[in-house]
């Protein structure tokens, strides 16, 4: 693509984003315990035999690599409100990946240094070390993990429910565990010395206390300190509805313009089934609401909720949010029922605004009413972008985004829409000179 130009300087930072912070903040807790394990390692980790030494090498980072993974996923506020839900997703895929070749390596190396040390096939050494139970727990541990990258594959993933495949990879803590047997039952170089010892566990608790303040005892506290029941059911247009949710003391939830929650409600479809909706106007401490588009089960059932039923909060979540403003001005992008977020976003960021909000019909314009009233008071500009991409009509292409907004520079741009319009907006934002802090997209998603 070529480089399209503004013309105009860029938009002078003052301070390093809040995303920045929290990557540096994690490179930063990643390096000084990987200089901590390499530095035990090197004063104690020698084996029987030189593959075993490697063996054990790669085994105590593949153990780090699982602990990163844990630590992504245990959706931490304050890494959460600063890298978002799915960022910190990606970054559990790819190290989920990591890990099944760390743990897949390590196991060969161990199965090749005992069949050379004890000059035997590879084979009945396999089956002997399976007699072990600290080298069981590994095995079963490594046979878990290969099972859950298996059903991660996109094609497998596309195949599945996601009831199915979050019930598949829930036994990740199975692993966990299994690892941690096989941990405690190794003398590995974390047993070396009691100061090594009482490193390694503390990290591990840390660990998972934070998995599990994260992923229970919040979701739980709030639930109970808030009592969030549905207080309206509003219909939006023939396949969208708005669902008011109310509870006490909402203003004391730590809940921002442009976030998400996962929302379940029991009388609707059980505990088991929930789903990620964005607030779809700003929090305001005596309610929440999100606005969804009938595309599942989930969604299109949401009309019949009966008023008063009970609704269960996990989060909310994200970082695109006016958290994240660098610039003083800000571009707002909506496509279809991606408004959700940025209409909420409206009453929250600072600044001039404008909005470009694309669907192919103005009939499919949900929630146009509220945004032109909200620009209208803030003094912002809305544009209704409509038709089929083609020839003539490519709002965002560079040259054409360039036209609609020609200080796109000096802007914060917001998008969130489907995968193939997030994905043109940005790759033009970068083509027009807009600095990475200040392109925010919303990507989130359950997997």
């Amino acid at each position: 693509m070529s480089r399209v130009t503004a013309g105009s300087p860029v938009a002078t930072r003052t301070a390093r984003s809040p995303s920045a912070s929290a990557r540096a903040v994690l490179l930063a807790v990643l390096v000084a315990h990987l200089v901590v394990v390499d530095v035990l390692f090197l004063t104690a980790g020698t084996g029987k035999n030189t593959v075993l030494t490697v063996a054990k090498f790669v085994g105590l980072h593949a153990a780090t690599v699982m602990m990163v993974q844990l630590v992504l996923v245990a959706r931490l506020p304050w890494l959460d409100r600063r890298l978002g839900m799915d960022r910190l997703t990606l970054w559990h895929r790819v190290t989920g990946f990591a890990l099944l070749w760390t743990v897949l390596t390590h196991a060969t190396l161990v199965v090749l240094g005992y069949a050379l040390l004890y000059a035997t096939p590879a084979l009945p050494t396999f089956l002997s070390l399976a007699g072990v139970p600290a080298s069981l727990f590994g095995i079963l541990a490594a046979t878990v993990i290969v099972v859950i990258a298996a059903t991660s594959l996109r094609y497998a993933r596309r195949r599945l429910r996601y009831e199915v495949w979050h019930a598949l990879h829930l036994s990740l803590y199975l692993a966990v565990l299994l690892a941690l047997l096989h941990q405690g039952l190794e003398s590995t170089t974390f047993a070396s010395s009691p100061w090594a010892t009482a490193y390694w566990w503390t990290v591990w608790a840390l660990v998972l206390g934070a998995l599990l303040t994260g992923r229970v005892v919040v979701p739980l506290w709030r639930n109970a300190r808030h009592g969030f029941r549905v207080a309206a059911v509003v219909s939006e247009a023939d396949d969208v509805v708005s669902v008011h949710v109310t509870g006490r003391d909402l203003h004391r939830l730590p809940a921002r313009a442009g976030q998400f929650a996962i929302w379940r409600f029991p009388d609707h479809r059980g505990w088991w089934r929930a789903n990620p909706f964005s607030l779809s106007a700003a929090p305001d401490g005596r309610s929440l609401r999100l606005t969804a588009k009938a595309v599942g089960d989930g969604s299109a059932g949401l009309r019949s909720l009966r008023v008063g039923s009970r609704a269960f909060v996990e989060g909310p979540y994200g970082a695109f949010t006016a958290l994240q403003q660098v610039t003083g001005a800000t571009l707002l992008i909506a496509g279809g029922i991606g408004v959700t977020p940025v209409r909420a976003l409206l009453e929250e960021t600072t600044g001039p605004a404008v909005v470009l909000y694309r669907v192919p019909t103005p009939a499919d314009a949900v929630l146009l009413p509220e945004l032109r009233a909200l620009a209208a008071r803030r003094g912002a500009t809305v544009h209704l972008l409509t038709g089929r991409t083609g020839p003539g009509n490519t709002p965002f292409a560079p040259p054409d985004l360039l036209a609609l907004v020609p200080d796109i520079v000096h802007r914060d741009v917001y998008v969130c829409g489907p995968p193939a319009m997030t994905e043109t907006v940005v790759r033009s934002a970068r083509a027009l000179g807009v600095p990475r802090a200040q392109i925010h997209a919303e990507r989130f998603g359950l997997a």
